[in-house]
């Protein structure tokens, strides 16, 4: 469950400014029963000031007195207290310098073990360019000699989630391989 913005300093002005039980106020600041004990009894948080959440907008005065008359009841945050969550942009990734040197070792792994991805798939994951991929390739590139291939999640230039995401997407439209089994061809009957 969410927990508040500065619990403790929450859990102070609920104690000092409502009749809310310990564990009402524990569970809504996600604070240990003791603790909320403890700042009731000035062990903790002795000098903290108080953070209302009502003037925060992370709960109403309404659910403040809903859970004072019914002590079994909880708090609960607003929808508006919660923050939105992060959404990754589309654009371009930075690479730190030190990594840099890697991304031809992590682009020989993905060609040898992953010839189904194709070089714009290739390019997206790593945040390379396409004649960069055909260098490594075709072993044209300027350091060739020593590229090893290593896998790009241990580099750090991808997440195994997006690896996954772009193999799974590259085997989409492809039709899986038809398997024989050994020793199906007809073979002549025995003579008895």
């Amino acid at each position: 469950m969410a927990a508040p913005l500065m619990p403790k300093a929450t859990a102070v002005w609920l104690v000092e400014n409502t009749s809310l039980t310990f564990e009402q106020i524990a569970d809504f600041c996600g604070l240990h029963p003791l603790e909320v004990q403890a700042i009731a009894d000035g062990e903790v948080a002795i000098q903290m000031q108080g953070l209302d959440p009502v003037a925060n907008g992370q709960t109403t005065a309404e659910e403040i007195a809903r859970c004072q008359a019914d002590p079994e009841a909880r708090l609960k945050l607003s929808p508006q207290a919660i923050p939105p969550q992060l959404v990754k942009h589309k654009g371009p990734r930075y690479t730190p310098i030190s990594k840099r040197q890697d991304k031809p070792d992590a682009i020989a792994y993905l060609l040898r073990n992953h010839p189904e991805l194709s070089d714009a798939q290739l390019s997206k994951l790593i945040g390379t360019t396409k004649p960069t991929i055909a260098a490594v390739r075709d072993r044209t590139h300027w350091n060739s000699v020593n590229i090893k291939p290593r896998h790009p999640v241990g580099l750090g230039l991808c997440t195994l989630d997006e690896l996954d995401h772009a193999v799974a997407r590259s085997l989409r439209g492809k039709a899986p391989p038809v398997e024989t089994v050994a020793g199906s061809e007809e073979s002549e009957p025995a003579e008895t």
